[in-house]
């Protein structure tokens, strides 16, 4: 392995940090903000209680956050098709600010994955997906924790 991989790494994951943040603030939206609705618009609606799981917020700045994603018109609660007294937060068709904010970067990359062979993209992709995995697994970890001490 490179003596330097995980520097490498580290530049990479705060590129994309703050990528992300300076998309966020173009919207007027917070990093919290466009992280759950990148959550939301992945796995599709979810409880008010799942969102403030999987974004790791207690209910009252979830119910906030919720409150600044439907003033902006990105997301919307809906009656819970399991149970009419409950509510679901869904996502509002696509985001159109924020995918104009976004693009610039997603073309560039676009461009530096258009430069790789189908096996390289398997192995990138592949990486991608497993990594993805270990870090929910070590985050579900490291909330297990939070809640033994």
């Amino acid at each position: 392995m490179r003596a330097d991989a995980n520097e490498i790494y580290r530049r990479y994951l705060s590129a994309v940090m703050l990528h992300g943040h300076a998309g966020a603030r173009a919207c007027a939206l917070g990093a919290t903000d466009l992280y759950a609705l990148n959550i939301l618009q992945l796995s599709g609606a979810m409880s008010p209680g799942e969102l403030a799981e999987r974004t790791g917020l207690t209910t009252g700045p979830t119910t906030r956050l919720i409150d600044r994603l439907e003033q902006a018109g990105y997301v919307r609660r809906a009656p819970d098709p399991g149970d009419r007294r409950k509510v679901v937060v869904e996502p509002v068709g696509e985001p159109a600010e924020l995918d104009r904010v976004l693009a610039p970067a997603r073309q560039r990359v676009g461009e530096i994955l258009a430069g790789y062979t189908p096996e390289q993209l398997d192995v990138l992709f592949d990486y991608f997906t497993r990594a993805a995995r270990a870090y929910h697994e070590a985050a579900d970890d490291l909330r297990g924790a939070d809640t033994e001490r």
